[in-house]
C-alpha cells in the first residue's frame, strides 16, 4: 500500500478528478487519487458535445484514459472510499474503508454531488422533515432522539456510528451489509441496532417523520432517517471540514477562481460547486485545483 506524505490528494475519480491528478502529477507533484470509477457518473454515461470529439464517447472509456494518463505521471490510484477527514497542523489525514490512513499538504473534492433517492412513499413529503442525506450535516438536530440510517455501504455504516454520539437509539436498515472487516467489527462492537435483510418500504407521520415501515413487516417508532446509499458525499466531508456552502442553496461548495474554499489547502472542482452539471466545467475547475493545489503544497513544503 503507498504510505508518506503525498501533495495532492484528491478525493473522486471522475473528470474533474483525474484532470486535477493529469495536471498536478504532471508538475512533479506526489499525487494519491482515491475512488471507485464505477461510481462515477460518467461511467455509464455517453458524451456527444465534448469539444474535440466528433464522435459519441463512452464514458467509461474516457475515464479509463483519464486514469491511465494520470498514472503516466506516477498518480496513485486507491479503489477505495474515504469515510473521515482531518485537518491538523497544515496537513489532511484521511482515513479509508479499510482503516488505512493517508496524510497529504492538500486536498481535493471532486466527487459530484449526486445523492440517490429510496424513492419510497413519505421520502419527498418529508425530506427536511425527518429525512436527511447528511449525517455530519445534520446529526446535530437528533440530539436524544430516535433515528435510521438506510444503506447497505460505508457511508451507512460509519454514519450510523457517528449518530452514536447525538441520538438516542441508532437503527441500520439494510439488505446486506457491503462493507469491509474492519467496518464489520465496529459496528459489531457498536451500540448500533442492525436491521438486516429488510428495507424501507414507506416513511410516515403528520408535520415531521414518526415512523419507518419495513419490508418484513416491522414499524420502527423514530424522529429522522438518514438515507445513506453509496460512499460519503463531498457535502458530508466537507462538513466535517469546516467548509463553507453556497449562501443560497446551501447545497454546494463555495469556491474562488482558483478553486479554493475557506479552508487553506483545501480544493473543490466539478459537481460538488455548483451547475452547469457538464463534462466540460468539470474539467477545467479540475485543471485549476490540480495545479493551484500543486503550487500551494510546494510552497508548503518549501516554508
Amino acid at each position: 500500500m503507498p504510505e508518506g506524505l503525498y501533495d495532492v490528494a484528491i478525493i473522486g475519480c471522475g473528470a474533474a478528478g483525474l484532470q486535477a491528478a493529469i495536471h498536478a502529477a504532471s508538475k512533479k507533484a506526489k499525487v494519491i487519487v482515491f475512488g471507485k470509477a464505477r461510481k462515477s457518473s460518467l461511467y455509464k454515461a455517453h458524451i456527444a458535445n465534448y469539444c474535440c470529439h466528433e464522435n459519441v464517447i463512452s464514458g467509461k472509456e474516457m475515464l479509463e484514459a483519464g486514469r491511465k494518463q494520470a498514472e503516466s505521471f506516477d498518480a496513485v490510484f486507491m479503489e477505495e472510499d474515504i469515510i473521515e477527514t482531518k485537518n491538523e497542523n497544515n496537513l489532511f489525514s484521511l482515513a479509508t474503508e479499510s482503516a488505512a490512513t493517508f496524510t497529504s499538504r492538500t486536498l481535493i473534492l471532486s466527487m459530484g454531488v449526486a445523492r440517490k433517492k429510496l424513492r419510497v412513499k413519505g421520502e419527498k413529503e418529508f425530506a427536511g422533515r425527518g429525512v436527511s442525506y447528511c449525517v455530519d450535516c445534520d446529526a446535530n438536530f437528533y440530539r436524544g432522539l430516535d433515528v435510521a440510517v438506510v444503506g447497505d455501504e460505508s457511508a451507512a455504516a460509519t454514519g450510523a456510528m457517528t449518530l452514536l454520539s447525538y441520538a438516542r437509539t441508532v437503527y441500520l436498515i439494510c439488505r446486506k451489509l457491503m462493507i469491509t472487516d474492519t467496518l464489520h467489527q465496529q459496528l459489531k462492537s457498536s451500540q448500533v441496532k442492525v436491521m438486516q435483510d429488510t428495507w424501507v418500504k414507506e416513511i410516515k407521520g403528520i408535520n415531521e417523520v414518526e415512523e419507518v415501515l419495513l419490508k418484513n413487516g416491522e414499524t420502527l417508532n423514530v424522529n429522522g432517517i438518514f438515507v445513506e446509499l453509496g460512499a460519503k458525499g463531498a457535502m458530508e466531508l466537507a462538513a466535517n471540514l469546516g467548509v463553507v456552502f453556497d449562501a443560497e442553496t446551501f447545497s454546494f461548495i463555495e469556491t474562488n477562481k482558483k478553486q479554493e474554499t475557506n479552508i487553506p489547502g483545501l480544493y473543490a472542482a466539478g459537481d460538488n460547486t455548483g451547475k452547469p452539471w457538464q463534462i466540460a466545467k468539470a474539467v477545467g475547475e479540475g485543471c485549476v485545483a490540480g495545479i493551484q493545489a500543486t503550487e500551494y503544497a510546494k510552497n508548503l513544503a518549501n516554508s
